[in-house]
């Protein structure tokens, strides 16, 4: 009898942990299986008591877009013409017209436009805002129906309609579209001693045609000696993640390159230095980055810049960090989804925070520059609305957001000092203004590496032989 008694406690027991267990499931479902009859019924109302009959197929994927844009501005729901236009980005021959594009507050911002591209001949910059195309107002437009706009056959004619910082109006360039070949690299060798190598996406053997430029110009020198490599990721906006692991590779004997932090903290994936391939180890260097070096650009500083190799120098970069995944839904369509985000060997994460340079240094020289400086026009990943620390902030994300916030605080407080103090002082003689790299509204052309601030200034920091001898090589 005490057996049998004991027996149903046990048994009432069980069935009352699962009672108490099973309501929890049986909830979320029960919320779930509501909002999908909520989405349903709003569905039917539309399809029935509408003024005119509309497509359930668009209005089904209207809804998916919806739902989408609630994460971070990098996950999105694919249709068959973005899809198939993805795999032609990193094939290195795509028609457009050569510009990457984000949206900010409703307005379509450039993030860079593509070198040789019709954009870039155009004279458009980055940070430059797309107001209208073909003169119609794109403001509120929502991103994927401004770029069906800015898409067209081969040869035929666009008109953007572009705000810039600093100049009064919109200003219309008419651009037609162009099959864009991306050239990868670009290299010259300076003062015929430094290697300048220019890469202006991490696309299909882009590692390669850098292997080749260094042994081209290895040749050049015969018998004399290279003292630098200057590696130009200024406006680089990313690529392959293969890539980027194998231009690494050509600096770094072995280590980490970029691990990635998932849902679960357990499941990393980590990708190393190929040990394998053409080295460059011994010869010092320098990684040149600027606001639009994004994704995997930053995943090659980080990497270069943890292990020690390189000075990295510029300004801050866009803080693209996070890892997307492509999951094919059927034959026609499919969703691009962020999964992780990258961190660098040390474990410092990219994604709203980018990589800061060894050495901040701006694109122009001298008093002049001082004088008329101005907040940057780049803009970043942590300016997009919903990026994906803003959906979820980890202690040490809001730690480093709070101390970037604090320090433009500063920083705003101590140019607004010195504008007041300046405006108290008697006007200055005009100063002549130095060359910067697109500086002229009609000429968008890249000032040669020889006459390139930035660039004089990392074969300063390669000439110093005492400053060089402190990495580790």
């Amino acid at each position: 009898m005490k057996r049998a008694v004991t027996s149903l406690l046990v048994g009432l027991s069980l069935m009352s942990s699962a009672a108490f267990a099973a309501p929890a499931e049986d909830l979320a479902k029960k919320s779930r299986y509501e909002k999908l009859e909520l989405f349903n019924k709003v569905l039917y109302l539309i399809e029935s008591q509408y003024y005119r009959e509309v497509s359930t197929d668009k209005l089904i994927e209207g809804a998916i877009n919806g739902m989408m844009n609630t994460l971070d501005p990098h996950s999105a729901y694919l249709d068959s013409e973005v899809f198939s236009k993805m795999q032609e980005e990193t094939s290195g021959e795509f028609g457009g017209l050569g510009i990457e594009v984000t949206q900010k507050d409703g307005v379509l911002v450039i993030i860079t436009p593509i070198e040789d591209s019709p954009a870039f001949k155009a004279g458009i910059k980055a940070g430059d805002k797309i107001v209208e195309i073909n003169h119609e107002s794109m403001v509120g437009a929502s991103l994927q129906q401004a770029i069906d706009k800015l898409r067209g056959k081969m040869k035929s004619k666009i008109v953007l309609g572009i705000v810039r910082d600093g100049v009064d109006g919109v200003k219309n360039f008419e651009l037609t579209r162009e099959i864009v070949y991306l050239r990868p690299v670009k290299y010259e060798l300076l003062q015929n001693a430094y290697a300048y190598v220019r890469l202006t996406q991490f696309q299909k053997k882009s590692a390669e045609y850098i292997v080749d430029a260094l042994k081209k110009m290895r040749e050049q020198l015969k018998k004399e000696p290279l003292k630098g490599v200057i590696l130009d990721l200024r406006s680089n906006p990313g690529g392959l993640l293969d890539e980027a692991v194998d231009v690494s590779s050509i600096f770094l004997k072995d280590g980490i390159v970029v691990s990635t932090e998932g849902r679960d903290p357990k499941n990393k994936e980590i990708r190393y230095v190929k040990k394998s391939g053409y080295k460059e180890l011994e010869v010092p260097l320098v990684v040149l980055i600027n606001g639009s070096s994004a994704s995997a650009s930053e995943i090659v500083s980080g990497a270069l810049q943890d292990a020690k190799r390189a000075i990295i120098m510029g300004t801050q970069s866009f803080g693209k960090g996070s890892v997307q995944s492509v999951a094919k839904i059927d034959d026609a369509s499919g969703v691009k989804l962020t999964i992780a985000q990258y961190m660098t060997p040390s474990g410092r994460k990219i994604q709203a925070v980018g990589i800061n340079p060894d050495v901040t240094i701006g694109e122009a020289e001298g008093e002049w520059y001082d004088e008329n400086r101005k907040e940057s026009s780049f803009i970043r990943e942590k300016d997009l609305k919903n990026h994906l620390t803003a959906t979820i902030e980890t202690a040490e994300e809001k730690k480093i957001r709070e101390e970037q916030e604090l320090k433009e605080r500063i920083e705003r407080t101590e140019r607004f000092k010195a504008m007041r103090e300046k405006k108290k002082q008697a006007k200055k003689p005009e100063a002549k203004e130095p060359v910067v790299a697109g500086d002229d509204e009609e000429d968008s052309k890249r000032v040669a590496p020889g006459e390139d601030y930035q660039v004089n200034q990392a074969i300063n920091y390669l000439k110093n032989i005492g400053l060089i001898k402190t990495l580790k090589f």
